[in-house]
């Protein structure tokens, strides 16, 4: 991890390969909320969209429902927003990742178990990807010794993404009003 390792050395970036991402293309996979904010700041960002979902919405202009297939070949980033479930624990693993472009990068700001940490280890190992940025792991907090640590092509966070104060107050609203909507005998925000 380039950040952890150089910290005072602010001239490494000159020996960091940097990409655009103007007309690259951007996998989602799970277009809820948080897919579908990170697909509007990409389309500002002029990236091409590709989108697998569970539950696509028909009358959306501007996605492109793939399959989970197609989407991996295509993506030049592959993007994970969708819940832990039975159905897509280790979704990311040796099978799906060969499917990928070595050129590719594979983003998780959703649940470290969705990618099979291993077998994601060994493809940015052999260089069958070209790079990782994961704010979850598997496991939390990582085992010392985590080879991810000690990868150049692999930026991790310590499962930030929710820890805001703005982002924390808005989880207990949201907690408070699917408790009351439950109460009440009408479900909202239902994963699974």
């Amino acid at each position: 991890m380039l950040a952890k390792k150089d910290r005072s050395n602010f001239t490494k970036y000159l020996q960091v390969s940097h990409v655009e991402v103007n007309e690259k293309t951007l996998g989602v996979i799970g277009a809820g909320n948080i897919g579908r904010e990170v697909i509007k700041i990409a389309q500002a960002l002029g990236m091409k969209i590709l989108v697998y979902t569970r539950t696509p919405k028909a009358n959306e202009e501007n996605l492109k429902y793939v399959s989970l297939e197609q989407l991996l070949r295509q993506s030049d980033f592959v993007s994970l927003h969708c819940p832990l479930i039975p159905q897509t624990r280790h979704l990311i693993n040796k099978e799906t990742l060969a499917m990928m472009k070595p050129s590719a990068f594979l983003i998780n700001t959703s649940r470290g178990a969705l990618v099979n940490e291993l077998e994601l280890i060994e493809a940015l190992k052999s260089n069958r990807l070209a790079g990782a940025g994961l704010d979850v792991q598997e496991t939390e907090p990582p085992k010392q010794g985590n080879p991810l640590y000690d990868m150049e092509n692999v930026i991790l966070t310590p499962h930030m993404g929710w820890k805001g104060l703005e982002t924390r107050q808005r989880l207990v609203s949201i907690l408070a009003d699917n408790i009351q909507s439950f109460a009440c005998g009408h479900p909202i925000n239902v994963v699974g």
